[in-house]
């Protein structure tokens, strides 16, 4: 009998004993199969099927459900003699059960595995719990989240994997490498930020790297999120955490081995009077046991005659409870309310497609509510909280950006004298990132200052966000990679430094552009393969459509059109619903139409096609290709000055281009002066998107 192995740890997938995936045919079909995969062997009936897969069910659903699973049974046993009993997929009574091994299910295997490693020394511990989390391909069941029937296993399944999460940075600390649990345990809490522990763990991290304030500033953080999200006070072991870092209590540098007092009651959690410190006269609860260290990371058992701790609930229940519970207690239209939600529009932005044009939606919504309070520094909070780290320079929504610009101009007039400058700062960066392709010498001014302010202010985070708007502002003339590069550069040494993971993502991805610019392939092919692989350790999605976009750039600078058109039209396939309309609209026909340029084809203009805003530019080549050579004119004369963007020297030489075909000699050498500072560039190629070849064959041309 052939080995079945199942994947729900994602999608649902199925694979024979080669490894090979099995055609599971329709979404239906995957539907009954990840059905009694919930069921855990055990026997569903139909009646429980048909109402699982239809809302409304429709007449024969009893035997569209009897033909589903004849369809797995010929998949899952191929080799099965007609007639003979199904060993795998059987029938049970009133129903089916899927009878397969427990270690044939990814998500049962990794159960398993989070037990077993608790029982574990760190090292072996570490290592298992690590190959369990590479396991994972994306939510479990994710295809069905909106499914009744799925919900319940799914909450559970990721609690466990945030538990996984958690216990795999524990034993890094076990074995002395805090470097190494402070990256995702970062990209962990943003995600995550009600995990009290998490937080606890990335502040000892830190500290043990001897960056006690950066350690301070994460239980500061800690503070702010649990109280404005949850309305909760820190736990003791976050109050004392803060406390011993302050003394340099010694027991936080023990070494594996060494053991140390035991932890403060669980029970306590909630009788802080204020955050992190002890009631006054109160003497200090004794440390967490350092022994345990160099056990397999795992609850910590309570104090004796303590109440044992609630019992824990799955995320999709605890946030479902606490926003009823915030609804219910905390007034509508209070400041309160308002700032409690940045944190969450933030969070939402970064997960790509229908939750990043929602958060745009909110983010705006939220600071015009903001300014109706008044409230300068209200509003400045609620504009500096949304720091996305964004890679493209053309706004998604130009009125939007507009509108939040005017905003943040206001509030920066209206701020009291006094210790603003994080506020200003943040404000500044802005409005350097919301003037993104714009003219004018306000967005660079606003760059600068910014950039300045968290120099003084010496805040990584800040800084970090500073320079996304410098290099959202260093577009000013063509020829500037070597600068991006430079910029790119200080952010991931910045961002690995301080465990800042998006914005060490986007430092990859503004290097991977100017080393593509510079035709040096070799670093940007690694600079794509680390954001990769940061973008799937942390669900990041919308990192693959950049890199997928320069895999399609680099076949086309190495001389394989064919391949490079094919890779295009996937890439833009990609995009649909990413949720990026000022990169997605008009993309893949100018990409196409520089590819052809490149290598000599026609340009084959499609007139018919959506330009977007790259229009103007293609607008001469449809016009030479239809032998209107005097309107092509026109409209080449016509073209606007290029936006001081990423695509700003693609557009230079599509200029250049047009004017050879119609020898107009005067745009030619308009054209020369804009593209001669980027002459070492291969034109186009700083995009990270698409390229025209190099810069020099336009110059001596």
């Amino acid at each position: 009998m052939v080995r079945v192995v199942f994947g729900v740890l994602g999608p649902t997938v199925a694979a024979g004993d080669s490894g090979g995936a099995l055609a599971l045919k329709g979404p239906r079909h995957r539907a009954v199969l990840a059905r009694l995969i919930v069921a855990r062997r055990r026997v569903v009936p139909v009646a429980r099927l048909v109402e699982d897969l239809w809302v409304d069910p429709p007449p024969g659903a009893v035997g569209a459900v009897q033909t589903f699973v004849a369809a797995l049974r010929r998949v899952l046993e191929p080799e099965r003699p007609p007639r003979a009993p199904a060993r795998l997929l059987v029938t049970d009574g009133p129903g089916y059960a899927l009878r397969t091994e427990p270690d044939t299910v990814d998500a049962w295997r990794f159960e398993t595995a989070l037990a077993t490693a608790a029982g574990l020394p760190a090292q072996q511990a570490l290592a298992t719990l690590e190959e369990a989390l590479g396991w994972w391909r994306g939510p479990a069941y994710a295809e069905f989240a909106d499914e009744d029937w799925s919900r319940g296993e799914r909450a559970r399944l990721a609690e466990l994997r945030l538990q996984a999460v958690e216990r795999r940075a524990e034993a890094h600390l076990a074995l002395g490498r805090p470097a190494d649990a402070v990256p995702d345990l970062d990209a962990h809490l943003t995600e995550h930020p009600w995990r009290e522990d998490a937080w606890r763990l990335l502040a000892l991290a830190l500290y043990r790297q001897h960056r006690q304030g950066d350690a301070l500033a994460v239980l500061r953080r800690a503070r702010e999120v649990l109280t404005n999200q949850l309305g909760l006070d820190p736990g003791p072991r976050l109050r004392h955490l803060q406390s011993d870092i302050l003394t340099q209590t010694p027991t936080l540098d023990l070494p594996p081995n060494t053991p140390g007092p035991p932890d403060p009651p669980r029970g306590a959690r909630n009788r802080a009077l204020t955050p992190y410190e002890p009631a006054p006269n109160t003497p200090r609860p004794p440390h967490p046991p350092r022994g345990a260290r160099n056990r397999a990371p795992g609850p910590i058992p309570p104090e004796p005659n303590t109440p044992p701790p609630p019992t824990t609930q799955p995320p999709a229940d605890l946030w479902t409870r606490a926003a009823k519970t915030y609804n219910r207690t905390v007034a509508k239209g209070t400041r309160a309310r308002l700032e409690s939600t940045v944190g969450l529009i933030r969070n939402l932005a970064v997960t790509g497609g229908e939750g990043l044009a929602e958060a745009r939606h909110h983010r705006t919504a939220a600071i015009t509510a903001a300014e109706e309070f008044a409230d300068p520094e209200l509003t400045a909070r609620v504009i500096g909280a949304y720091d996305v780290p964004a890679i493209w320079t053309r706004a998604d929504d130009p009125p939007a950006a507009e509108h939040i610009v005017a905003v943040a101009e206001r509030t920066l007039a209206a701020l009291p004298a006094g210790p603003q400058d994080t506020a200003r700062c943040r404000l500044l960066a802005t409005v350097a990132l919301e003037t993104r392709g714009a003219t004018g010498p306000r967005g660079p001014e606003a760059a600068r200052e910014a950039e300045a302010l968290a120099r003084r202010l010496d805040d990584p985070a800040l800084l970090a966000f500073a320079l996304n708007g410098r290099f959202m502002q260093s577009f000013t003339r063509a020829g500037l990679a070597p600068q991006r590069d430079a910029i790119g550069a200080e952010l991931v040494e910045l961002a690995v430094r301080h465990g800042l993971v998006t914005y060490e993502v986007l430092g990859h991805l503004i290097r991977l552009q100017a080393r593509a610019a510079l035709a040096d392939f070799a670093a940007a092919d690694t600079h794509a393969a680390t954001a990769d692989r940061l973008a799937e350790r942390h669900e990041l999605p919308l990192v693959g459509v950049f890199t997928e976009w320069y895999g399609a750039l680099r076949l086309s600078a190495t001389g394989e059109p064919a391949r490079a058109e094919t890779a295009c039209r996937a890439a833009a396939a990609r995009l649909d619903g990413a949720g990026m309309p000022g990169l997605e609209r008009g993309l893949l026909p100018l990409a196409l139409l520089c590819l052809r340029l490149t290598h000599g084809l026609p340009p084959d203009p499609d007139p018919r096609a959506d330009w977007g805003p790259h229009r103007p530019w293609a607008e001469p080549f449809t016009l030479i290709a239809e032998g209107r050579h005097t309107e092509a004119r026109t409209a080449l004369h016509a073209l606007p000055e290029p936006p001081h963007d990423l695509l700003y020297e693609a557009y230079c030489a599509l200029e250049a281009e047009a004017a050879l075909r119609l020898d107009d000699r005067t745009v030619l050498e308009r054209a020369r002066t804009r593209l001669r500072p980027a002459a070492a560039e291969l034109a186009g190629a700083g995009s990270g998107l698409l390229t025209l070849g190099p810069v020099e064959r336009y110059l001596a041309d």
